[in-house]
C-alpha cells in the first residue's frame, strides 16, 4: 500500500509556517550572522576595487534578512559606490516580504534593488533566451541549492558569470550537522518527489574540484531547540518534524515504524545533544567561498 507521507512542498502556507517556526528556534541567522560580521569584510575586500558600480546577484533571496547584511558590509567596503542588487526569488510572497523591507529600511541610499520573480533555472533560461550573460561582483546562494535539479551545472553557470575579482558565496546544512545524520538515514524514505534534494557542503568540495573550481570552506555552528518535537500532540513540535523531514503532517502520516526510527534517531549525539533536559538538534552550516 502507498504511503500517505506528502511532501511538505506541497502546502506552501504550512511549509512557510514550519520554516518561520525553525528560524525562531534555531541559531540559524545567527550564526549566519556572525560569518557576515567576521569573515565577509575579507571575502569582499577586493571585489569592487576601481569600480564606480558594483554588481550584486542574490540567488534565493528570500525575504531579505541576510541580504541586506551582506549589502551593507559591501556598503561599508566600498563607501559612496553605487551598488546594483538584482535578487532572483520564486516566492511571491517572500518577494513581497523582501519589498516591504527595503521600503522600512534607511541606509539604502547608493543601493539599487531588481526583482525577478522565477528560480534559478529560469533566470539562467531567460539569459540564455535573451542571449544575455551579465557579470557580477559577487553572488550569493544561501539555503537554496536544495531546490535545483543539477546541481554542479547551476553552480558551474552562476560561477561562469563572476567578474575577475568576482566571488560566489554558497550556504548550506553542513556535512557534520544533524541533517547529513538524518538524511544520509531515512532521506529515501521520506516523500521528496522532485521537488528537493538533499545536499550538504560534504558534497561540494567534490563537485567543485572536478570542476577545476578555487574554494574555501567554513564551519558555522548552530543549533536548533527541538525539545517539543517529543511531546505528544505539540503543535510546534509536529510543525518543526515536519521541517525536518520536509514531509506534510509526518507525526500523523509516517508509518509507526518510521517515526519511531526517526524519533529515536533525533535523540542520538549524531543528531543532537540533550543540555539539561533539553534536545538541540546540530543546525551546522557550511559555508563555501568560491573563486573566479
Amino acid at each position: 500500500m502507498a504511503s500517505p507521507m506528502r511532501s511538505l512542498l506541497a502546502d506552501p502556507d504550512r511549509y512557510v509556517r514550519s520554516f518561520r517556526l525553525f528560524l525562531e528556534r534555531s541559531t540559524e541567522h545567527q550564526s549566519m550572522q556572525e560569518f557576515v560580521e567576521r569573515q565577509l569584510p575579507a571575502v569582499v575586500a577586493s571585489i569592487g576595487n576601481g569600480k564606480s558600480t558594483i554588481n550584486v546577484l542574490s540567488v534565493g533571496g528570500g525575504a531579505g534578512e541576510m541580504d541586506l547584511q551582506i549589502l551593507s558590509k559591501i556598503r561599508a567596503r566600498y563607501p559612496g559606490v553605487t551598488i546594483n542588487n538584482d535578487v532572483v526569488e520564486p516566492s511571491a510572497e517572500q518577494v513581497s516580504k523582501y519589498k516591504e523591507r527595503v521600503a522600512q529600511a534607511s541606509n539604502l541610499e547608493n543601493i539599487k534593488f531588481t526583482w525577478h520573480k522565477e528560480t534559478a533555472y529560469e533566470y539562467e533560461s531567460r539569459m540564455n533566451a535573451e542571449k544575455k550573460t551579465k557579470k557580477w561582483d559577487f553572488i550569493h546562494m544561501i539555503q537554496m541549492l536544495y531546490y535545483v535539479k543539477d546541481i554542479p551545472a547551476t553552480i558551474r553557470y552562476f560561477h561562469s558569470l563572476l567578474e575577475p575579482q568576482g566571488k560566489l558565496l554558497i550556504i548550506l546544512v553542513s556535512g557534520k550537522s544533524g541533517w547529513e545524520t538524518l538524511w544520509r538515514k531515512y532521506g529515501s524514505s521520506f516523500p521528496l518527489e522532485d521537488l528537493c534534494n538533499y545536499v550538504s557542503s560534504a558534497d561540494l568540495p567534490k563537485m567543485l574540484d572536478s570542476a577545476g573550481l578555487k574554494y574555501q570552506l567554513y564551519e558555522q555552528p548552530s543549533h536548533m531547540d527541538i525539545s517539543s518535537c517529543f511531546i505528544e500532540g505539540d503543535k510546534d513540535g509536529e510543525l518543526l518534524l515536519d521541517f525536518l523531514t520536509e514531509t506534510l503532517d509526518f507525526a500523523k502520516t509516517a508509518p509507526p515504524e518510521l517515526k519511531h526510527q526517526v524519533m529515536e534517531e533525533l535523540r542520538k549525539p549524531g543528531c543532537s545533544e540533550i543540555r539539561d533536559g533539553k534536545v538541540f538538534f546540530n543546525n551546522n552550516l557550511g559555508v563555501i567561498v568560491i573563486e573566479p
